[in-house]
């Protein structure tokens, strides 16, 4: 009995040093200028194209095994060309996407909640021809619309939220788990549904 529990002591010493590794070379090769290195729970997934920027005691959960109100995703960050993400101090953000085309900025002492979404973007554009032309005519979809995203600190995103181009989220306010913000928020307030609406203020 001792030694399968010294076995499995091993090997899970290994299977950290291998994930750190990993993340370690994955920030590394995604050029991400760093305060210090965050702390990671799994394996993250990073494409970066633009500029990062990382604060001060981020946090990051990425796995299923690392958060159970989120856990059907790991953590993914893709940032496209001419384009910043910025993460501020002590910022945490567990099995979530965020995928920035313009700019994306999540200030000081941010949490994301589980399988939480930000995008700058549309992706697609709302012409039918123009969307369709990548797949039909292999010509770009160049009609894309993308604006910044601000989350100002102390704010709270709560689990499955989506959070859409162009919207600004006030200091301390509080997004409720599955809400679809696709308007700004003012500071100290309570959100939630989908459209989100005003609920309360932060007592």
């Amino acid at each position: 009995m001792k030694i399968k529990i010294k076995n499995f002591i091993k090997f899970f010493i290994f299977f950290k040093f291998i994930t750190i590794t990993y993340n370690f070379i994955i920030l590394k090769i995604a050029r991400i200028k760093m305060a210090n290195f965050p702390t990671i729970y799994g394996s993250i997934y990073i494409r970066n194209r633009g500029k990062i920027l990382i604060g001060k005691n981020v946090t990051i959960s990425s796995g299923k095994n690392y958060n159970i109100i989120g856990g059907d995703t790991r953590t993914s960050i893709l940032v496209n060309k001419n384009s910043n993400l910025s993460l501020g101090d002590n910022v945490g953000i567990s099995n979530s996407t965020i995928l920035c085309y313009n700019s994306i900025t999540i200030e000081n002492n941010v949490l994301v909640g589980g399988s939480c979404k930000i995008y700058d973007t549309d992706f697609h554009s709302i012409d039918p021809i123009q969307r369709m032309n990548p797949y039909v005519n292999n010509i770009p979809d160049n009609n894309i619309k993308s604006f910044p995203v601000v989350i100002k600190s102390g704010a709270w995103i709560g689990g499955h939220c989506i959070i859409l181009k162009g919207v600004t989220i006030g200091e301390n306010s509080i997004i409720g788990a599955g809400s679809v913000v696709n308007k700004n928020i003012p500071a100290n307030e309570i959100w939630g549904g989908a459209p989100a609406k005003f609920l309360k203020k932060v007592q």
